[in-house]
């Protein structure tokens, strides 16, 4: 912890973002339940043990409500400002906090992801008056800088608006800096901008230097669409699409894409929402689609403005004419004269990515004249790239609900399919629904099944790439490894003692699995993998389709880490399994046979899922996969109780997780 103060500028109009600061100043707004100064501070009240002083003029009251009720209320100093001072203005106005020691300003309608103890220690130990954090966007880069990252100038202070016709190093400011106390005696009274100290300060011969950042996330929340992205970051950041707090009122609704519910806020029965926002006080009824909806307001967006930053910065625009996308979308004419359309030509389309998994796959939504559809964009040396067509092709001549393939281009490994929207069984069941209604769900779900386990299964000759992919005693053992390294290994730390006994377990229930009889499999049918797409599942991801126990597939679905069943709703899923492949499979369905490989199936899926998580969240960089870990090693733990006599090594290293 370090012994500085914090101040927050929060008295701006925030006229840009009107009409929503019209009931809700600025650092207000919430960002998935929390408001942004609230995060700001949570951030850094973690290495600061100071005062936190807060400037204070549009909806005064409400801040002052907010403080009041915030974990920091005795640290919290205001400094009212009738009229609004400026940047400068505001630090000289709180000079009896910030006169004191050093200290941290930190515009609270920003959202930054810093070390911020490293930019403390680095002011700290430099001898800095002023150490400002900035990074490198051309288009807002003002502040010129010598070799050192010493500050020289700032062009049109207060704009963040670059002058070309000046050859120079340029940075721009991000809103946040660590200040010596000494910065004061550089500020005019009354109204003025911080960056009048910089520069006066650098003139004098002070050290004002820039800390470079470029590269970590940062948004300045300005207006709706960057408002709307900074809330869809965060949610992106959770793996999540919907976010639905606990003191919102939610009806039965149809949703796709993400969708925002904050507190206060209330969804009438019949609602259809897609890439929408509801902020606190919004009652939303009928259909919205990319808008953000206020308590008497609503804010419509573009499509490309209701994206997380990543999938706004990964937009491309593809021309129509295409052949991969002509056919479709009805482009005929364009195509059969070979030309390409001029860039500001309706024959072309914002192509924008879609998907949230751990797949190294990009996935683009295409649209033109109301039409939709989904391009996928693989890597060079993608191995799957020939079998997702293949399997494609096969699971739909044999009624498996798989998106259709429109088009491929297998030169560039591309190909076009149906778009099924954005709504995951996941996403679905974040939403109110009784208990009757998710078991329908399951069972339709489990019809698609028993349609891969049945009908492909019989039919798997028609297609010599998956006939010829096993599922065997390799694969099996592949597994178990990936866990231990990943999981064991990698994210727990934990070194397992004796390794020969445990390995010796493994290949027992590597060689039991394997033993089992062999149909078709999904081999990642979990509620990530399934859409709803108008109200019925639909399968994707499915190009890891194996030859293995069908068990392996109720093991993932089931017991699956993402959406824990209630244990009677699974007992009466798996009897109707049971019953629909009794009438569909008869007399091959072995029965017995199935429910004894279940156990195995259980602690291989889990096992696989848990060092999946590992490799996603420690090597990939998407932690949000560790939030799954709890759920995942809980059933694990529960197979193992189980099967604790057969594989007591095995069950020993588990309780040590």
């Amino acid at each position: 912890m370090h012994p500085l103060d914090i101040f927050l500028p929060a008295a701006g109009f925030g006229e840009r973002l009107r009409p929503a600061t019209n009931h809700l100043p600025k650092p207000l707004l919430p960002i998935l339940g929390t408001p942004i100064i609230e995060g700001i501070l949570n951030k850094l009240t973690a290495v600061c043990d100071g005062k936190i002083g807060i400037n204070l003029h549009w909806k005064a009251d409400l801040l002052r409500a907010w403080a009041a009720a915030a974990p920091w209320q005795d640290r919290i100093v205001f400094f009212p400002e009738d009229p609004i001072l400026g940047t400068g203005g505001a630090l000289k106005n709180a000079a009896s906090l910030l006169s004191r020691r050093p200290f941290i300003v930190h515009n609270s309608d920003i959202l930054l992801e810093i070390d911020f103890s490293r930019l403390i220690e680095e002011h700290l130990s430099s001898g800095n008056i002023a150490t400002l954090v900035c990074h490198r966007l051309p288009h807002l880069s003002n502040v010129v800088i010598d070799a050192n990252g010493q500050v020289l100038d700032v062009e049109n202070p207060g704009a963040s608006r670059p002058d070309p016709s000046r050859v120079a190093d340029k940075v721009a400011y991000t809103g946040i800096a660590a200040y010596s106390p000494e910065i004061l005696s550089f500020l005019p009274a009354g109204v003025s901008h911080a960056t009048v100290a910089w520069i006066a300060a650098s003139k004098a011969g002070r050290r004002v230097r820039a800390m470079d950042v470029t590269g970590a996330y940062w948004n300045d929340v300005g207006d709706p669409a960057t408002y709307a992205r900074g809330v869809l970051d965060a949610l992106r950041e959770r793996g999540e699409t919907v976010y639905l707090s606990p003191a919102s009122r939610c009806g039965r609704l149809e949703i796709d894409g993400y969708v925002v519910l904050e507190s206060s806020s209330e969804v009438r029965d019949g609602s259809r929402l897609r890439n929408c926002i509801l902020l606190p006080g919004a009652v939303a009824s009928g259909s919205h689609e990319n808008r953000i909806i206020g308590p008497d307001y609503v804010i419509s967006l573009s499509e490309s403005d209701m994206q997380p930053s990543l999938h706004a910065a990964e937009k491309k625009r593809v021309p129509l004419s295409d052949p991969l996308f002509a056919r479709h979308f009805g482009i005929h004419a364009a195509t059969e004269r070979g030309s390409t359309p001029a860039p500001d030509s309706p024959l072309w389309s914002d192509a924008i990515l879609v998907g949230l998994g751990g797949s190294d796959r990009r996935y683009f939504r295409v649209q033109h004249d109301r039409r939709t559809a989904v391009l996928m964009e693989c890597h060079p040396e993608d191995p799957d790239f020939e079998r997702h067509l293949a399997y494609t092709g096969f699971f739909a001549r044999h009624t498996v609900p798989v998106p259709a393939l429109f088009w491929a281009d297998k030169a560039n490994k591309r190909a076009l399919f149906e778009d099924l929207g954005d709504a995951s069984l996941y996403a679905y069941l974040k939403l109110p629904h009784d208990d009757q209604s998710i078991e329908q769900v399951y069972r339709s779900v489990l019809r698609s099944l028993v349609t891969i386990h049945g009908r492909a299964t019989d039919h798997v000759h028609e297609c010599p790439l998956l006939a010829a992919r096993i599922f065997d005693y390799d694969y099996f053992r592949w597994e178990t490894t990936y866990f231990l390294d990943r999981f064991v290994a990698g994210l727990c730390k934990l070194e397992v003692e004796n390794r020969a006994a445990l390995d010796e377990g493994l290949h027992r229930l590597a060689q039991r699995a394997d033993a089992e009889p062999k149909g078709v499999i999904h081999r990642d049918f979990q509620c990530q993998n399934i859409m709803i797409h108008a109200g019925v599942p639909r399968i994707i991801d499915y190009q890891g389709a194996r030859m293995a126990p069908p068990a392996y597939d109720i093991a993932s679905i089931l017991w699956d880490p993402y959406y824990r069943l209630d244990d009677r709703v699974r007992e009466r899923l798996l009897a109707y399994y049971l019953g629909e492949m009794h009438a569909h499979r008869r007399p091959t369905f072995d029965e017995t046979t199935f429910l004894e490989s279940l156990v195995a199936c259980r602690l291989q899926r889990h096992m696989q899922a848990l060092g999946a998580y590992g490799f996603l969240a420690e090597v990939k960089g998407k932690k949000y996969f560790l939030k799954h870990v709890p759920e995942a090693l809980k059933l694990l733990k529960e197979d193992v109780a189980e099967a604790r006599q057969a594989y007591p090594e095995l069950a020993r290293v588990i309780a040590l997780l």
